[in-house]
């Protein structure tokens, strides 16, 4: 790995031709301009002498992608146009079950974290396995991370019971606990692969530890009408009298739910992660996110994992396909405009994981968690909106310079805590391995 090249960013004051603050007022700020020291944002307004010039870019807060699994980023492509249910236990199950070791999940995470990074993704919210090493490698990338170790009923690579995982998620939480980086949570997989007291004992973790809990809930009709099958009740009404959702909560997909389940899920004060690309292309559905609105029920994006479900983790698509789903599910063209859409990436999505005091938004007081978005390829030309640019025209790959915690981690697209290209020689080397897994 390289040595970590970035700089704490004191009394630094950066210009740039707009400011896409997602502060209350929503205010962008033509020719203007952000300061920050030690890590955090002093200073929002007018353009200033002699500061960094950025140029024909905006400069906006970091994405969130509130929905991962990381280390799948090796598992990319391994298979595609299957049902949820045939993906994970033909699939992954097995791949995972005869290729995951720690080295596999740390060059799986710098390989995930390499693409978030270099597409303005500056937090993510992650659930797998071996979640220490995920935090250990975040850490050195000096990326944000909500990082949910994983319960599961059945033997996997890092724990043989859910029992061991849930003592492990408890040592976990303790050792990172008061990060400024990662926030660690404990993931029981979902309601289907865990028992019930499984999930209670996980719901009393996190809340020990004042800590998320983070959960798979109600991404196919399949789950749902077996769950009502076998329990008369939905499964978000199951979660909620097990009393699961007691807690800081961020739920995956949640796309069978009612309005019955969104008014729990609202009570709970649940964060939700949408996940527009996965949802269709499992065909899983379309989740109700305009319900959620106007019920107050906080949205973010996610991408979730590259395997199958999707096969990459570009937040840029995720809010273009957001906002496209919602018109075309509607019959609506006005449904989830673009300036909502940024919202769900951003302040939004900042909201619904429980870190909307520190991030999300370019305002004083909050962390340095900022990217640069470059506006001088044909595609971002003209510039009537910027909101539509974002969602509509400019792709991941605009993104220039990305900072978290006051400290440059890409500068003029260079990596600058992660060594590309060992990443990529490693994921090849991982390519034959899983490949031969995959035929014996």
């Amino acid at each position: 790995m390289l040595a970590v090249l970035a700089l704490l960013a004191a009394d630094l004051t950066l210009n740039a031709r707009y400011v896409v603050t997602m502060d209350a007022e929503r205010r962008v700020i033509e020719n203007g301009s952000v300061t920050v020291r030690d890590g955090a944002i002093v200073s929002v307004g007018e353009r200033k002498p002699g500061a960094v010039e950025l140029g024909d870019a905006i400069l906006m807060p970091g994405l969130i992608n509130a929905h991962t699994h990381a280390p799948m980023a090796l598992f990319r492509g391994v298979a595609d146009d299957l049902t949820l249910n045939d993906w994970l236990t033909k699939f992954i199950f097995p791949a995972e079950a005869r290729n995951l070791t720690p080295e596999f999940v740390r060059w799986g995470t710098r390989l995930a974290m390499l693409e978030m990074l270099l597409s303005g993704v500056t937090t993510y919210v992650d659930m797998y396995y071996f979640q220490d090493l995920i935090a250990e490698e975040t850490q050195r990338a000096g990326m944000r991370g909500i990082l949910g170790q994983t319960i599961i009923r059945f033997p996997v690579a890092d724990h043989k019971t859910p029992e061991a995982a849930l003592d492990f998620a408890d040592r976990y939480l303790a050792r990172f606990k008061g990060d400024p980086l990662i926030t660690p949570a404990v993931s029981p997989h979902a309601l289907y692969t865990n028992k019930d007291e499984t999930l209670r004992r996980a719901r009393a973790i996190a809340n020990k530890h004042k800590a998320p809990l983070l959960i798979h809930l109600a991404e196919t009709k399949k789950e749902l009408d077996d769950i009502r099958a076998a329990r008369k009740m939905s499964p978000a009404a199951t979660l909620s009298t097990l009393g699961v959702l007691d807690g800081w909560t961020i739920a995956a997909h949640s796309i069978w739910v009612d309005d019955a389940d969104l008014a729990l899920l609202a009570r709970h004060r649940c964060g939700i992660a949408h996940c527009p690309s996965s949802n269709m292309k499992l065909a899983s559905g379309v989740a109700p996110v305009l319900k959620m609105f106007r019920l107050g029920i906080p949205v973010g994006l996610g991408t979730d994992g590259p395997a199958g479900s999707n096969n990459d983790f570009n937040l840029f698509e995720e809010m273009d396909l957001a906002s496209k789903l919602a018109k075309v599910s509607t019959m609506d063209p006005t449904a989830l405009p673009a300036r909502k859409a940024v919202e769900m990436a951003t302040i939004e999505g900042a909201r619904a994981i429980g870190l909307d005091k520190k991030i999300g938004s370019l305002e004083p007081g909050k962390r340095a968690d900022l990217i640069a978005v470059r506006l001088d390829q044909p595609h971002a030309t003209p510039m009537f909106d910027v909101y539509s640019q974002l969602v509509y025209a400019l792709k991941a790959s605009d993104v220039a310079d990305v900072m978290v915690e006051g400290k440059w981690l890409v500068r003029a697209r260079k990596p600058l805590t992660l060594d590309a290209a060992a990443i990529r020689a490693k994921a090849v080397e991982y390519r034959a391995s899983i490949a031969k897994s995959l035929v014996n």
